[in-house]
This record gives C-alpha cells, sequence and structure tokens, in this order.
C-alpha cells in the first residue's frame, strides 16, 4: 500500500514539475519582487536602518527568502485551482491511483520550486555582499526550517485553492503572508518599532524563525528562539494538513 502511494505520488510530482519546467516564469516572477526588495532595502533604505552594525546585507537574507516562499506558494494554488476547474481530478479519480496523491504531487512540487528560487536568491544575495561562516550542519538546520516552513505555507495554500470561486481568489490568500516579515524582525530589530506593533512583531511566527535563521548563518547561539520557530511551523502544517484533508475529502466524496 505504501509503495503503491508512493510511486502515484511520484507520478504526480512528474506531472506538477512538467508544468513548472514548461514555464519557468512562474519562478522568475517569484523571485523577482524579493530581489527588488533586497535591492531596495540594501541600497535605498540600507543607511537609513539601525541594526547594531554588522553586515545589513546578511541581516536582510532571512527575511528576503521567507517572503520569496510567501510568494512561490500562490501559485500552489493557483494550480489546484485550475486543475479543480478543469476537471482533471475528476480524471484522476476515475483511475486506480491513491487519492492523497493528487495533492501531494502539488504539495512537492511546491517544495522543489520554492528551493530553486531560495538558491537563486541566496546566489544574488552573494553578488550583493552576503557572506556566512556557517558550518554544514548549520546550513542543513537552515534549509530544515524553510522547508518546514515552505510545507506549512503549501498545506494552506492547499485550502484556498480547492475553495476559491476564482483564480485571483485562490492566489491572493498569500499577500498577507508575504506581508507578515515588513512587522518582525526581518528588516529592522523590533526594539525600535512602537510598543503596540513591538509585541505584535516580537509574538509572531516570522520573527522567531528570521532570528533563528539568521543566528544559524553567522554562527550564534540560537537559544530559544529554534523552538518557537519549530513550534510555529509545526503547528502551522498540522493545522494547515488537517484542514486541507478535509477539504479535500468533501470536495471528492
Amino acid at each position: 500500500m505504501t509503495t503503491h502511494v508512493l510511486n502515484d505520488t511520484s507520478v504526480m510530482l512528474g506531472r506538477s514539475m512538467r508544468h513548472i519546467t514548461r514555464s519557468l516564469d512562474t519562478i522568475v516572477t517569484v523571485t523577482i519582487t524579493p530581489i527588488a526588495l533586497f535591492l531596495l532595502f540594501r541600497y535605498v533604505l540600507g543607511g537609513a536602518i539601525q541594526t547594531g552594525g554588522g553586515n545589513y546585507t546578511n541581516y536582510l537574507m532571512p527575511g528576503i527568502l521567507l517572503i520569496a516562499i510567501a510568494s512561490g506558494i500562490s501559485y500552489t494554488a493557483f494550480r489546484l485551482f485550475n486543475d479543480l476547474q478543469g476537471g482533471i481530478f475528476e480524471r484522476f479519480h476515475s483511475m486506480p491511483i491513491a487519492r492523497s496523491s493528487v495533492l501531494w504531487g502539488h504539495v512537492l512540487t511546491s517544495l522543489v520550486s520554492n528551493a530553486i528560487s531560495v538558491v537563486v536568491i541566496i546566489l544574488v544575495g552573494l553578488v550583493m555582499g552576503f557572506r556566512s561562516s556557517a558550518g554544514v550542519l548549520a546550513w542543513l538546520a537552515v534549509a530544515g526550517i524553510l522547508g518546514l516552513f515552505t510545507l506549512a505555507l503549501t498545506w494552506l495554500a492547499v485550502i484556498p485553492g480547492l475553495t476559491a470561486s476564482t483564480p485571483d481568489g485562490a492566489s491572493a490568500f498569500a499577500y498577507p503572508l508575504i506581508f507578515l516579515p515588513f512587522v518582525s524582525s526581518a528588516f529592522v530589530p523590533t526594539e525600535s518599532m512602537p510598543g503596540p506593533v513591538r509585541a505584535f512583531a516580537e509574538n509572531q511566527p516570522v520573527t522567531a524563525i528570521v532570528n533563528t535563521i539568521r543566528a544559524l548563518l553567522d554562527q550564534q547561539p540560537v537559544g530559544n528562539e529554534i523552538w518557537a520557530a519549530l513550534g510555529w511551523c509545526v503547528g502551522i502544517l498540522v493545522v494547515a494538513y488537517v484542514c486541507a484533508m478535509a477539504v479535500y475529502r468533501r470536495k471528492i466524496a
């Protein structure tokens, strides 16, 4: 049974990845906005922002990566919506395949495409002066956190992908997620913010994730931030997965 599910999922992954490779403009579009923000904050606003010293490009990198992922998962919702409206789901469900494999194909495609975007942005960051003294284990930890964050947001994206009534509605849910890093420690220290804004910034998931990645890349102690980051990612992932599967079962019932 497990082998059957894995085989079906690999087929669905291959199908979704072919769509990505045939329209590479999707990945280009996803990376343009984060790179533009990278350039804006580094070369236009960076001189006026005080972060306590250090390389501001290094300071920016974690937040830019999260914005790229938040932008990328909107395409998962869009692709799901198109498949649902085009009757592809009904065709697949008429075949002897594991029904969950259809969703997992889209989810794993999101992981791969967002990983490509992350690599592109890191390469651009290196040109802009990004440097890290992190070792292999620290980089693996960063990759793990980013992967978990991508999984959590992707399963969140599945819900509007299955329930939206228009393509714009399917992808628009990502806008608040893209905005969250701006009210966090991604671009400026939270200490510089007014009281209520600071309280929100310090108690939302992006700040814990950004601080953890930044500490790992700078080879600094992560403290309790890593547990907060993992807690947010796992919590969002579990809730989103349960809700998405419930919606999916209602759709295919």
